[in-house]
């Protein structure tokens, strides 16, 4: 056995029980870090092949991993912006650089110089833009992700493309004779007639006067005819300057239900788009004329005052006006082994050979958790766990280093035979 080796031993045991009193500093400094997780130090042993009735002393070899699969308790708070995952999956945010990286540090909040979603370490979290439709998503890697930002968002008005006309027209009235609404004629007569708002391009509103005219007792039809209120007669009504926007026939049957396919008017709003309203559930009853399901989509320009978040990382613009829109869908991204990814200063994450490639999807499905809006992850360290540890670790330096002074003693002797 060799002296240096005691040396050598203590001075490992020395150094692998430093590097657990490093990993026990950082998790109680940490420990009320939004999304940090715990370091642990692992040790193994590194045995010395000896000959036979000799030992040599081998070494410990301590190695750091950290507990980025086990999820911390969440805490709630009163930011919408402020995120939190409840399960697997981590954010996909990104440095100033540009360069990606994982999280689970989400809270986020606006940064004023360009309004993207930025968390407390600066890391920027990224999306797909969902404004316009799907931009397609990609299982393997960050392409189509772009920074979540509202600045785009303020002021937004959308054009009308469809709406529902749901009434009850009544069974009793009597059929109109001579001109109807889609004549246009100054001595056009109908049955019933409402107003609906739709909006053009610019968020304009652009009012409709839908006529129902009563044509037909049996087989039971109506007409309906819809014009542009803005060209309406001085005073109101008939002749409008310009043609209907849209006319068609409705017919009945027996028990009042609308049969008529497809039960629907096409018409092109001015300065607009093409609208479809649908009728469906329009029936002709005894009683009087009822409005039982009027909606039209679209809405006009209005500030942006605020942003909801749901669960499936759905981000709606909301409006002064009380009007939602879907602007941006936060993904999830996981690994195979997420206790083997590279941590890097902010709590964000990398992959390494060990940890296994980018699994990106959409929260909820295949396995991964979904998220909690108005809420944050709190850090997995146990203080009672780390205090405990900090005792052991301290006494085990302690034995170590006995161990490495009893070797230096040793060798002082072994010295002083030659004198």
């Amino acid at each position: 056995m060799s002296l240096y080796g005691v040396l050598r031993t203590g001075v490992s045991g020395m150094t692998a029980q430093s590097n657990l009193l490093g990993t026990v500093a950082d998790n109680i400094a940490n420990a009320g870090t939004t999304g940090y997780k715990r370091a642990e130090a692992q040790f193994a042993s590194l045995l010395m092949q000896g000959g036979y009735g000799n030992y040599s002393s081998g070494a410990v070899v301590s190695n750091i991993r950290h507990a980025i699969g086990e999820q911390g308790s969440l805490s709630y708070t009163t930011s919408g912006s402020d995120l939190a995952i409840q399960g697997q999956g981590f954010f996909v945010v990104k440095d100033a650089n540009g360069t990606p990286f994982l999280t689970r540090a989400g809270s986020f909040t606006v940064n004023g110089a360009n309004g993207d979603l930025i968390n407390s370490s600066g890391f920027t979290l990224m999306g797909y833009d969902i404004s316009k439709g799907d931009p397609g998503s990609v299982l393997n890697g960050f392409a189509n992700l772009i920074p979540v930002n509202l600045s785009n968002m303020n002021m937004r008005a959308a054009a009308s493309s469809k709406g529902t006309f749901m009434v009850n027209l009544p069974s009793a009235a009597t059929v109109v004779t001579g001109n109807t609404p889609g004549d246009n004629t100054a001595d056009a007569k109908y049955t019933e007639k409402s107003s609906i708002v739709v909006y053009d391009n610019l968020g304009k509103q652009v009012t409709l006067d839908v006529y129902m005219t009563k044509t037909s007792a049996s087989p039971a039809q109506w007409e309906y005819a819809v014009y542009n209120q803005a060209d309406a007669a001085t005073g109101g009504g008939f002749p409008y300057s310009s043609a209907a926007l849209a006319t068609s026939t409705m017919a009945f049957d027996g028990q009042g239900k609308l049969t008529t396919t497809p039960p629907s008017l096409s018409l092109n709003i001015p300065n607009g788009q093409s609208v479809t309203i649908d009728l469906t559930g329009t029936t002709q009853l005894a009683p009087s004329y009822t409005p039982i399901n009027i909606a039209v989509d679209g809405n006009a320009p209005a500030s942006l005052s605020g942003i909801t978040i749901d669960k499936d990382g759905t981000v709606y613009a909301n409006y002064s006006n009380g009007a939602k829109a879907a602007a941006f869908r936060i993904p999830l991204a996981d690994v195979p082994s997420p206790d083997n990814l590279n941590p890097s200063a902010g709590n964000v994450f990398s992959t390494t050979p060990s940890s296994g490639d980018i699994r990106l999807g959409l929260p909820t499905e295949s396995g991964r958790g979904s998220i909690v809006s108005g809420a944050l992850e709190q850090s997995n360290v146990d203080m009672a766990a780390e205090l405990t540890q900090m005792i052991v670790a301290q006494r085990d330096y302690t034995a170590n280093s006995k161990v490495f002074q009893t070797g230096s003693e040793l060798l002082d002797v072994l010295m002083n035979l030659k004198r």
